[in-house]
């Protein structure tokens, strides 16, 4: 028997700490989360996005009595780009969430379906996708989507 070790690679820093354009991005997810329908949960998760031609693309999670149809904020971002410009990789998602108390201090992460779309998003163009974890503390920087679900389930699983 052996132990295999895996480790993820995150940096930590301030909002103000990052460059102009990254800083908009965060932004843009920030606002998003005014537009979530979130009755149930009351928790509130805006996602923006970044083609690799500079489009920019926001979700909200969505909400629904039956809970298995709501949708990430990711996912409704995510699928968003894919339906409007389906030819163009996505290069950047940033997330961000607040509650009834206002933004989040500590990053929040994906879910675990957002993960495996992000990773087969990056899969699908053969381009790592950077994710922006934001929380009033501190924003977390991967420089992968796959460094967030290291034992992930793609296409090379199945050969």
């Amino acid at each position: 028997m052996k132990e295999l070790t895996v480790k993820t690679n995150i940096t930590s820093c301030s909002l103000d700490e990052l460059d102009d354009k990254t800083q908009r991005l965060i932004n843009m997810a920030i606002k998003a989360t005014e537009n979530s329908y979130s009755p149930y949960s009351h928790f509130r998760v805006g996602a923006a996005l970044r083609l690799e031609n500079g489009t920019e693309i926001i979700g909200a999670n969505q909400e629904n009595a039956a809970f298995p149809v709501t949708l990430c904020a990711e996912r409704t971002a995510i699928f968003a780009a894919q339906a409007q410009h389906p030819d163009q990789p996505i290069t950047e998602i940033a997330i961000a969430a607040a509650n009834e108390n206002g933004l989040i201090e500590q990053p929040i992460s994906p879910c675990g379906s957002c993960r495996q779309v992000m990773i087969e998003i990056e899969q699908r163009y053969a381009k790592p996708m950077k994710v922006y974890l934001y929380g009033k503390q501190a924003v977390y920087i991967i420089n992968t989507a796959k460094d967030l679900l290291p034992l992930c389930f793609i296409d090379e699983s199945m050969k």
